[in-house]
């Protein structure tokens, strides 16, 4: 997973998943949502993945996109928490709302999903761009797969596809595998090779291209195969999360209760698997999974209790700090094998592994050098 790195204080850096002292334990689902529609009926036509969010607790604030009293803060304080936004069309937004406004939500620190489709404006494709994913510039292209599709009496262009090659982690998805495959119809991005903190959650098949269904094909298609990206996550630098999808029909009720068999299986699933993906994956883009914290950080040399002003060469120090993981309810000791510290001067010199008591993760080390020291701590939550 790439790292996402938050500076707190001490000089101590931590790396991914997520470290936060803002994160409230009380009330750690009373969050404000802002949805923006381009379509009123949307919030018919996905009332099943409102009503996830809802029964966790979330406060979901509708409005249309083009609504001309929007506004993400006022008095210089945002009024919500998090933002989806369902409205691929819209070209300019309500309100204070554009381009810069977004995205001054999202390096805040505040959460956004975003879902796109064949109608996609350039205004939803910079936000993804600025975020590391690049929908295919074809305006007319969908993702085609002529061996991973849904057996369907209405498709027959292959443009709705199954796929269950999703990222192999516990804290994005949770700990239960995918029951069904999942149904998507929409457009394909890549990421930004430049942008470490993207990830594929959901891949294309490596049948698969994207390309105008309705078009006779003149030239190779520019995403081909894996590369090609259905959903993506990020991870910011500040503590913000967020979720691209290339088509808004994933969170839709009818691909949830769809049943779903992909070409060539003998398998049919009641069911598709697009429920428990997508909400598995907002339980992470909302915080509600894979969120750690540290306290307690404490070094000093070995035999004594108080932090000293510096440290000498041969000095022997003792580095300690408790970390906690939300499980959805409460704080539980994060327990892991790959806990390191890291001692850096101008540069990074010594790495070390963590041992750990089921609470406290602790280190001692002997100094050879001396100077101003930095600890980074680092683990790789997956």
């Amino acid at each position: 997973m790439a790292p996402s790195i938050r500076l707190i204080t001490l000089s101590i850096l931590f790396l991914s998943p997520i470290f936060s002292l803002g994160f409230s334990p009380e009330s750690p689902t009373d969050r404000h949502i802002l949805v923006l529609v381009d379509d009123l009926a949307i919030k018919s036509s996905h009332s099943i993945f409102f009503k996830t969010l809802t029964d966790r607790g979330f406060d979901l604030d509708f409005k249309l996109a083009h609504d001309p009293k929007l506004a993400l803060q006022r008095y210089g304080q945002y009024l919500y928490d998090g933002l989806i936004l369902f409205a691929p069309s819209v070209d300019n937004l309500g309100g204070s709302l554009d381009l810069s406004a977004i995205l001054d939500f999202v390096d805040s620190g505040h959460d956004l999903i975003l879902a796109a489709d064949t109608t996609t404006s350039d205004l939803i494709r910079d936000i993804a761009a600025d975020c590391g994913v690049d929908f295919d510039e074809d305006l007319g292209a969908l993702v085609i797969d002529h061996t991973s599709y849904a057996v369907s009496k209405t498709d027959s262009d292959h443009t709705l596809i199954v796929s269950d090659d999703v990222i192999d982690s516990k804290v994005i998805l949770g700990e239960k595998k995918l029951e069904a495959p999942v149904l998507f119809r929409g457009i394909a991005h890549s990421l930004n090779p430049a942008n470490s903190l993207v990830l594929k959650v959901l891949s294309a098949s490596p049948s698969a291209y994207s390309a105008n269904p309705k078009a006779d094909l003149s030239s190779p298609p520019a995403l081909i195969g894996s590369s090609i990206s259905l959903v993506s996550v990020v991870q910011a630098r500040n503590n913000a999360r967020v979720l691209i999808s290339g088509s808004l029909d994933l969170f839709s009720n009818k691909f949830f209760k769809s049943p779903v068999k992909k070409f060539g299986s003998s398998v049919e699933h009641a069911k598709s698997g697009n429920e428990q993906f997508v909400s598995e994956l907002s339980k992470w883009v909302f915080h509600e999974r894979g969120h750690l914290k540290a306290v307690n950080v404490q070094h000093q040399k070995v035999g004594e209790t108080f932090e000293p002003a510096m440290y000498r060469i041969t000095d022997h120090l003792e580095y300690s700090v408790e970390i906690y993981e939300w499980t959805g309810k409460d704080w539980k000791p994060y327990i892991a094998d790959d806990v390191q510290v890291q001692f850096y001067m101008m540069s990074p010199y010594v790495l070390k592994t963590l041992s750990h008591d089921n609470q406290v993760w602790i280190k001692d080390y002997i100094l050879f050098r001396s100077k101003f020291l930095t600890f980074m701590v680092f683990s790789n939550l997956k």
